[in-house]
């Protein structure tokens, strides 16, 4: 008698097994129960909030266009400049070595981006996410305009064709040609990427590899990914957790005023009306496909939900249809959405502004502290630290890593600051020397110390760097016997 046929045997799966790995409902609002891809097409409600959103967003995409060839102070007004490896933002300048100043920037912006959620929630998501404002006013426009659904939205009502769908696919390259060049701007430079773009890219081929695979991953982003996006790969959705509370700003759906919900029935004019003890939920669905994530508000806050405010829109049209007042679909807080009375006061509302505050006040203070000389001392690699001499000095060989990070620097002098009589400098290169801005030069000197001067095997002196009748302080530790 034959045992049971293996797993890797078997032809298909049993109605058994479908029944068990069956999900009840969609595991993903873009995915379907059989696994396949669900597209969204969702229907445009141009009201109150999508026109102000529009305003927003165009104004977001003239300063993302213009923001690489505003100059301030003779540079980019912000420019991570990965080649160069430094960084540009509105007139400051930091260099891989200013960690502790980028730290506090980050943190900053970190704790800024916490405060806005805690106070409007995903705000950011909906109204200034660079994902959100492309897709939905430069390529579902678009697709809009050549599917024949301009106005309305929703998938086209008959088979689009080919000529539509080759002008939305040109149409897209174009896009993301565009915004790929903006993005990259970013990154090298407005001069260098022109430079790039009007050469033959035999001259800059790695360069040229680099727009090209970045205008291809922004045309998958923006033609198939999608919504996709901020649902599976974006992981801000998932921090909603911990950083909304109640008293939270949501898009909410107001259960008390809309449930339970039901159908529009004829009154004794023929005219729809809402039945006695019915809520004033219709059950019309227009929430649901005008949500750009496919997910039915209704059902509570979810992570999926951008905050984009379509829902309350298609909502308010279908009140005012009906007669009944807007605002079952809103701007709330889960707090006001069950009845409760609003806090005055909530503990982080109170703590986040003064760890922003904190933040802001460290970063600041290392700006205003920080030096136009980056100075860095390294010791002369060797088998020993320090070499005593016959005449019974201690001798420390150093180097002097100069950087400039202002203006052209010069002349610049190095001498010895505070130390012990019988001490000696003796430098290795020829003073006056100078630097132009973002040069590094490094320089070798000895110095060399009374042996008695040493305590526990240190001795702590200083060097002085003369520049334009500044003089800037740089300790030195050496170290002997």
């Amino acid at each position: 008698m034959s045992g049971p046929t293996p797993l890797h045997e078997r032809q298909g799966p049993s109605a058994f097994d479908w029944e068990l790995l069956a999900p009840e409902e969609r595991v993903l609002s873009t995915l379907e129960r059989d696994g396949s891809r669900r597209w969204l097409y969702p229907r445009l409600s141009a009201g109150r909030f999508w026109q102000r959103r529009r305003v927003c967003a165009y104004s977001l995409i003239a300063v993302f266009v213009a923001l690489p060839h505003i100059r301030v102070g003779g540079h980019p007004a912000l420019l991570i400049d990965v080649i160069d490896r430094r960084l540009y933002l509105f007139g400051l300048t930091f260099l891989p070595t200013d960690t502790l100043s980028l730290a506090f920037l980050m943190l900053s912006a970190f704790l800024s981006i916490i405060l806005a959620t805690a106070i409007f929630g995903r705000v950011w998501c909906g109204w200034a996410c660079p994902q959100t404002v492309y897709l939905e006013y430069v390529y579902r426009p678009i697709e809009r305009l050549c599917e024949g659904t301009r106005g309305r939205g929703g998938p086209p009502g008959r088979k689009v064709a080919f000529v539509r769908r080759f002008a939305k696919y040109l149409l897209f390259v174009v896009a993301s040609f565009g915004l790929a060049h903006t993005f990259l701007a970013y990154f090298v430079g407005a001069e260098r990427l022109a430079l790039w773009v009007t050469q033959s890219p035999f001259h800059h081929p790695i360069p040229f590899v680099v727009m090209a695979a970045t205008t291809i991953l922004m045309l998958f982003d923006f033609t198939f990914f999608r919504e996709q996006l901020c649902l599976i790969a974006c992981p801000y959705g998932r921090f909603q957790s911990v950083l909304l509370d109640r008293g939270s700003l949501i898009v909410g759906y107001d259960t008390r005023r809309g449930e339970p919900r039901g159908k529009l029935r004829k009154g004794e004019k023929g005219l729809p009306i809402i039945p006695a003890g019915q809520g004033d939920c219709i059950d019309c669905g227009a929430c649901v496909r005008t949500c750009p994530t496919g997910i039915d508000i209704r059902d509570g806050l979810q992570m999926e939900c951008v905050h984009c405010t379509q829902c309350i829109d298609a909502c308010d049209e279908i009140m005012d249809r009906i007669d009944r007042p807007r605002g079952l679909i809103r701007y709330a807080s889960q707090r006001r959405l069950d009845g409760e009375s609003k806090r005055r006061l909530r503990l982080r509302l109170a703590l986040y502004p003064l760890l922003l505050g904190l933040a802001l006040s460290a970063f600041a203070t290392t700006i205003y502290r920080q030096s136009p000389m980056n100075v860095t001392l390294l010791r002369a690699t060797g088998a020993s630290p320090f070499f005593v001499t016959e005449e019974g000095l201690v001798q420390n060989a150093i180097r002097l890593k100069l950087v400039n990070r202002a203006k052209p620097a010069g002349p610049l002098i190095v001498s010895l600051g505070d130390a012990p009589d019988g001490t000696q400098l003796d430098l290795a290169f020829e003073q006056p020397f100078a630097l132009e801005p973002f040069e590094s030069q490094t320089k070798s000197l000895l110095i060399a110390a009374p042996r008695t001067a040493f305590r526990a095997g240190v001795l702590d002196v200083t060097l002085l760097l003369a520049n334009d009748n500044k003089t800037q302080v740089i300790p030195c530790r050496l170290l002997g016997p």
